[in-house]
């Protein structure tokens, strides 16, 4: 692990620095991130944790302009989930559902795009949907009943 990676995850991990610390220290570590876009999506984050969604869109922006996906995948999978959630709290319910539909699957991230999905989805005003897709999606966890749960979820949505 880089010593950058160190001090990121130790400012993560502070019980102390409430959101705007963060931001500040962020803003340090971003200007020396081994990559531009590795600093974007970290103060993305930052700016996302302390309630600043204008600017963490912004910085979420940059750093997939930056080539995050690239750079690193496992942070890439992770932002579509970010930077959708901040999308839908700044009201563009539309424009996060299109990033959760086409968000990477990750085995770091596991079923999180589906459940962020349903949620934009829920917000979105479409809740038969939502709760459809937030079945499906615990459905192959379920020890027993998959089949009467995939028929229920599937009657959700019909005509």
């Amino acid at each position: 692990m880089t010593e950058w990676q160190q001090h990121v995850d130790a400012l993560w991990a502070d019980p102390d620095a409430d959101g705007e610390q963060r931001i500040v220290r962020m803003r340090e570590l971003a200007d020396a991130a081994p990559h531009p876009a590795l600093g974007a999506f970290e103060l993305g984050g930052a700016y996302d944790s302390g309630g600043h969604e204008v600017e963490a869109d912004v910085e979420y922006s940059r750093a997939t302009a930056e080539g995050l996906g690239t750079v690193d995948p496992i942070r890439a999978a992770q932002m579509v989930i970010q930077h959708a959630s901040t999308l839908r709290n700044l009201g563009r319910v539309e424009d996060a559902i299109t990033m959760l539909r086409a968000a990477p699957a990750h085995p770091s991230i596991g079923d999180a795009p589906a459940v962020f999905l349903a949620l934009a989805l829920h917000s979105a005003g479409r809740s038969d949907e939502a709760l459809r897709l937030a079945v499906e999606t615990i459905e192959p966890a379920l020890p027993r009943y998959n089949r009467s749960v995939r028929a229920y979820a599937a009657a959700l949505t019909e005509d």
